[in-house]
């Protein structure tokens, strides 16, 4: 299996593995993800990964159907200001593929902020390691496993 999947296995959590065909023309990977699987935008979370000031990298985790403010997550992760990561950086410090990349098992462990969106919801998906590939946990469980702080950092 991938990191994520060990990752969870590990850490000894209740989650499920949930496979779909992603079409590979697609760049809407999140998206995909909820339209394949027959599931509600809002429980599935996409993993962004932005270069904060200073050069170092963080991951925002939010809905798939919104976006990352980029304002809200420098903020709680203690920065002035961030951007979006090159996809090639976003890779290599994570060790996915973008479109695949999951908050469990990265490669280097990065800083993380979640959505505040997700502790509404009993389970949530993200990418678990693969285009395809999502794992459905409690959002409890992911923010300790990733160590996130939980703020507002999505945006419509």
């Amino acid at each position: 299996m991938t990191p994520a999947v060990e990752a969870a296995r590990a850490a000894g959590i209740a989650f499920e593995i949930v496979e779909y065909e992603h079409e590979p023309a697609s760049t809407t990977y999140g998206i995909e993800a909820a339209e394949r699987l027959g599931l509600d935008p809002a429980r599935v979370f996409k993993t962004l990964v932005v270069r904060l000031d200073g050069g170092r990298l963080a991951v925002g985790v939010v809905p798939v159907a919104a976006q990352l403010d980029l304002k809200a997550v420098a903020a709680v992760l203690g920065a002035r200001r961030a951007e979006m990561a090159l996809p090639a950086d976003a890779q290599r410090a994570t060790g996915y593929v973008v479109g695949g990349i999951s908050p469990l098992g990265q490669r280097r462990r990065l800083p993380l902020a979640l959505d505040a969106s997700a502790l509404d919801h009993e389970r949530v998906y993200v990418s678990a390691g693969r285009r395809g590939l999502e794992i459905a946990l409690d959002p409890h469980d992911l923010a300790r496993l990733t160590d996130a702080a939980v703020a507002g950092i999505a945006r419509a």
